[in-house]
């Protein structure tokens, strides 16, 4: 039983490390679940402070990657309707074009959103970079708490 719960965890962490970069795949979820299989082992390695911890951490994670390319954009001087562009833009991208277009249509619909605003080219292009901004932070921070859980599974299940 052992070595199937911590093959179905390891599996679990490399699909979590790939949605760590994708975003169409919720990485972190499934990186917590890597750690929750090597947890039902017959010699749990973590605390159940330390799963809390991590549950916490991964929900706020993924709360704040659904405001980062908004929070980006609008720090990027954007309005609301490129904030509503960017938000329309990223549903839109990811139906047509995944998951490219979850990258590209928030840039795209903040750009668009920025230009029916009558603002300049170049104030929705900077608006729009704020959307590429925010998501590209979002997706370092989960690549990072990605790597941290995978570094405790593998820490736990092979040492």
């Amino acid at each position: 039983m052992e070595i199937i719960l911590i093959t179905l965890g390891a599996l679990l962490m490399i699909t979590g490390l790939i949605g760590a970069f994708l975003p169409v795949l919720p990485g972190l979820p499934f990186s917590y679940a890597g750690l929750l299989m090597l947890q039902l082992t017959e010699y749990p390695p973590f605390s159940l402070r330390f799963m809390i911890v991590w549950a916490v951490i991964v929900v706020m994670i993924q709360f704040l990657e659904q405001i980062a390319t908004v929070a980006g954009a609008k720090k990027m001087g954007a309005s609301s309707y490129g904030i509503w562009g960017s938000i329309i833009g990223a549903i839109v991208g990811f139906i047509i074009f995944p998951p490219f277009g979850i990258v590209f249509g928030p840039i795209a619909g903040a750009y668009a959103g920025e230009l029916i605003n009558k603002k300049t080219s170049r104030e929705a292009l900077r608006s729009a970079m704020g959307a590429v901004l925010g998501f590209f932070v979002s997706t370092f921070i989960k690549v990072v708490a990605a790597l941290i859980m995978t570094y405790h599974f593998v820490i736990n299940a092979f040492w």
